[in-house]
């Protein structure tokens, strides 16, 4: 690990100014993933900022009645926001994708803000010794031809498929999140949509984030009477192991009807990624299995699978089915 400068603020707009005032400054808090990228050599920078007094780690309800949002402080620990009584009792998808979340130990530690900011777990990118377009522009992306079970069908470019990890930002895609900053150039508020970006020709830049940007907080809007949501999480072992497919569903049923619906899924993107195709294809619809089959179909439609990962093209459509069985009513 490379030497560094460290520094410590409980306030927001002096933590802002340190990380903007350095290149390759960075902030921490629960430090579960960039002390892990230092050592490892995929990240060095120059000066760490830590956060961790920052006020910052509330969860509450805000909003008039008709539209309550639950806001979520950056800092909050993804173990203590699972256990939110509004969270558990309203947002199942949010409460599932948290739990499926690294280990216990993991889940006190890490926060909302630094899960949403983690980069991915390709092997290329976390090795020096191996090109990488991500972490050295120009370099090359060896996972195209190499081994890449654990890499994207959707979402890549000739520069990266690599998969983003966050199971929590796949519930908040489907969740339509909003994701609340304070940068240099003051306050902002990011669809979740556009915070994390595919790669195209630029895979370095991984999110709408410009440097020394902080997120404070993320809003999540609190779903209608009769909402039904839940998460599902193929992987390879039963903790501590990231997707190799995830589905995030959110619904509303008018009987057998779908009314409306949200699908985002994790483990086959380079961000988390929402599928308007498989939503049109159930939305006004009976919840049947075929036409839960249609919906997949849509969704994989683009898909551009590369040597080790093409089971996954059949994976994340049974992985639909699977969520959506769990929800639906008898189909």
């Amino acid at each position: 690990m490379r030497r560094f400068d460290y520094a410590r603020t409980s306030r927001a707009g002096e933590a802002v100014d340190l990380v903007a005032g350095e290149p390759t400054g960075a902030f921490v808090a629960g430090g579960t993933d960039l002390l892990n990228l230092m050592k490892d050599g995929a990240e060095a920078p120059d000066l760490v900022v830590d956060i961790n007094d920052l006020p910052l780690s509330d969860v509450e309800v805000v909003g008039e009645a008709a539209r309550e949002r639950l806001r979520i402080g950056a800092l909050a620990r993804l173990a203590d926001v699972a256990a939110h009584p509004r969270v558990s009792r309203e947002l199942p998808v949010l409460t599932e994708a948290l739990l499926a979340t690294a280990s216990p130990q993991v889940r006190n530690m890490a926060t909302v803000g630094g899960n949403l900011m983690q980069r991915t777990r390709c092997w290329y990118f976390r090795d020096p010794d191996f090109a990488c377009n991500k972490r050295a522009p120009g370099s090359g992306c060896p996972a195209q031809e190499g081994q890449n079970r654990w890499h994207a069908i959707l979402g890549g470019s000739d520069h990266c498929i690599a998969v983003h990890p966050s199971d929590l930002a796949v519930a908040l895609r489907a969740l339509d999140a909003t994701v609340h900053t304070l940068g240099p150039g003051g306050r902002r508020a990011i669809a979740i949509g556009d915070f994390h970006r595919e790669p195209g020709a630029a895979p370095e830049r991984e999110t709408a984030l410009r440097h020394g940007e902080l997120i404070t907080a993320v809003e999540v809007p609190l779903p209608r009477r009769g909402t039904r949501s839940g998460y599902l999480k193929v992987r390879d072992r039963a903790t501590f192991e990231f997707a190799v497919v995830s589905a995030a569903a959110v619904l509303r049923m008018d009987g057998r009807t779908v009314r409306d619906i949200a699908l985002a899924f994790g483990g086959i993107a380079t961000r988390p990624w929402r599928s308007a195709a498989a939503e049109d294809a159930l939305r006004g619809r009976r919840l049947t299995d075929d036409t839960v089959a249609a919906a997949g179909r849509a969704l994989v439609a683009g898909a551009r699978p590369r040597t080790h990962n093409a089971f996954k093209v059949e994976l994340v459509q049974r992985a639909l089915h699977e969520v959506l069985g769990a929800l639906g009513d008898d189909r």
